[in-house]
């Protein structure tokens, strides 16, 4: 059985997907662009059954989550993805919850366990640390092949890319998917099923923000610019953490455990999986069995 609910935050009505009991120990997943919950149906219910208490939250600009106003601030920068996190967990008085994800998700987990780490219990991390460099990213350039396989974000940063996800946007998410995961053979079923979340009538503008914000093109939203301050300095994240490298991810290749242990004092383990960027669809027993194995370390 999953429960479908909202939580009102500051800034949105954050739709969710629960499973399991409520008092069983929490966990929140969270999914990325282009993505919904439905990446995580298989890890969801596996956990449930382990006697968690799973949240899968919509992101914003995903599903049925709103804005509230039509004057609210349309922002994808990393500092509203943990506050919303943030109120989510708050909204649900959920007990220091195991937060996990992936590419925009897992910005939300590790942000959030940097700015409120007594909010959460431990951290599932797909490529580590997740946080934008904001000042590094606007002036360096990575290597051209690098570069290359960002075509989307470029592409974003134009009035022309804005108009093109607005209008292409199944042709083009569907692309992404075939390119991130080259090794998942995705069926047009069970990319449908996903697809119907960028129907949400701000997708494109909280895309099109994200993808500019990152790179210092375009301004914040001012209630979170003092978080935006702090996240500038690249602190640690310090509660307990797993992280999972995909080894067939061509946006981000697999760092050594040395590279991770800078940002990560507390990591308990650094792990490969045989996966592209969608990590829980295309390998759900192993991103349970970092959750499981975060669980045991923390309970």
């Amino acid at each position: 059985m999953v429960e479908l609910g909202t939580v009102r935050s500051g800034q949105l009505d954050i739709a969710y997907e629960r499973y399991g009991a409520t008092e069983g120990w929490p966990v929140v997943l969270l999914h990325g662009f282009p993505y919904d919950p439905r990446c995580y149906e298989d890890v969801a219910v596996s956990l449930a059954e382990a006697g968690a208490d799973v949240v899968v939250p919509y992101m914003r600009g995903f599903g049925s989550t709103r804005y509230l106003t039509e004057e609210t601030f349309r922002s994808g920068q990393q500092a509203a993805f943990a506050q919303d996190l943030r109120d989510l967990i708050g909204g649900l008085k959920l007990e220091r919850p195991i937060v996990a994800g992936y590419d925009w998700g897992g910005r939300a987990a590790c942000v959030t366990s940097m700015l409120w780490p007594e909010l959460v219990s431990g951290l599932v991390s797909v490529v580590g640390y997740n946080v934008h460099d904001i000042a590094v990213m606007s002036s360096t350039p990575d290597e051209p092949s690098s570069e290359s396989r960002n075509w989307y974000q470029w592409y974003f940063h134009s009035e022309r890319g804005r108009a093109g996800l607005s209008r292409f946007r199944r042709e083009l998410t569907r692309q992404l998917w075939d390119e991130w995961s080259p090794t998942w053979a995705v069926s047009d079923e069970t990319f449908e099923r996903t697809a119907a979340s960028f129907d949400n009538p701000d997708f494109a503008a909280t895309v099109v923000h994200s993808y500019r914000h990152r790179y210092g093109l375009v301004a914040g939203d001012p209630a979170h610019e003092a978080n935006e301050r702090v996240i500038a300095g690249q602190p640690p994240i310090i509660v307990p953490t797993v992280i999972l490298d995909a080894t067939a991810d061509p946006l981000d290749e697999p760092q050594t455990l040395e590279a991770h242990r800078q940002h990560f004092p507390h990591l308990i383990e650094h792990r490969l999986v045989d996966a592209g960027h969608n990590v829980p669809q295309e390998a759900p027993a192993e991103f349970v069995d970092a959750i499981c194995t975060l669980r045991s370390h923390t309970s």
